[in-house]
């Protein structure tokens, strides 16, 4: 297990991180040590980033020195193999407009545009975290031969639901946006509805699967 670093993040806030690469093993920390600190009386607010959580506790009530022991504590203590989410399917339209750089997907990995969807697709994906925008979900476990960088030149106008990939991750827009990530589909599900009890569809620790609603490989 990493030992992770603990530091303040000015006078009402504590970071806990440890250093990259991200894996699903340390994310699962993550999600297991940020439960266990929603329930301390003095925090107010909790967020979990990749490889890192940011506890936002109450100036007046507590400090940063007097909520490391217990952050170090739940750190290496956290029950990580019950900090599993919910499973979820989501449904993709691949290529045409609704996935512009499925080509240049398939060109960059040497794979053809149906075999970019078949691997797309079988893929078994955990929410690693939500971050970007609301309801923008960073998925781990995106096949290594499906791996293509970010555009060189982002688009002003990213489509909701777009689903798209950036590196070593795939993931989808919620909202219409600026973006940057490889377009291959899109989907019809609302990742994020404000006027939902649970406005975000995905969460941290959810585990996802993408289904072909249909294939536009030209």
């Amino acid at each position: 297990m990493t030992q992770p670093r603990i530091y303040p993040l000015g006078d009402a806030a504590l970071v806990c991180e440890v250093p990259p690469p991200a894996t699903l093993d340390c994310q699962r920390r993550v999600w297991a040590v940020a439960e266990v600190a929603r329930a301390w009386p003095d925090v107010i607010d909790v967020v979990p980033g990749m490889n890192n959580l940011t506890i936002v506790f109450d100036a007046l009530a507590a400090t940063a020195e007097s909520l490391t022991p217990g952050l170090r504590d739940a750190w290496e203590t956290a029950d990580v193999e019950h900090a599993q989410g919910r499973e979820v399917e989501i449904p993709v339209e691949y290529g045409g407009a609704a996935g512009p750089d499925l080509p240049a997907v398939a060109a960059h990995t040497g794979l053809s545009a149906d075999e970019v969807v078949a691997r797309h697709a079988a893929g078994e994906y955990v929410v690693f975290f939500v971050g970007f925008q609301p309801g923008f979900a960073y998925l781990g476990g995106l096949d290594a031969s499906l791996h293509t960088p970010r555009r060189a030149a982002p688009r002003l106008e990213v489509p909701a639901g777009s689903v798209g990939i950036g590196g070593a991750q795939t993931g989808i827009y919620p909202a219409t946006s600026p973006g940057g990530w490889q377009l291959i589909g899109r989907t019809s599900h609302v990742l994020f509805d404000p006027t939902r009890a649970q406005p975000t569809l995905l969460l941290p620790g959810d585990r996802v699967r993408f289904t072909i609603a249909g294939v536009d490989a030209t």
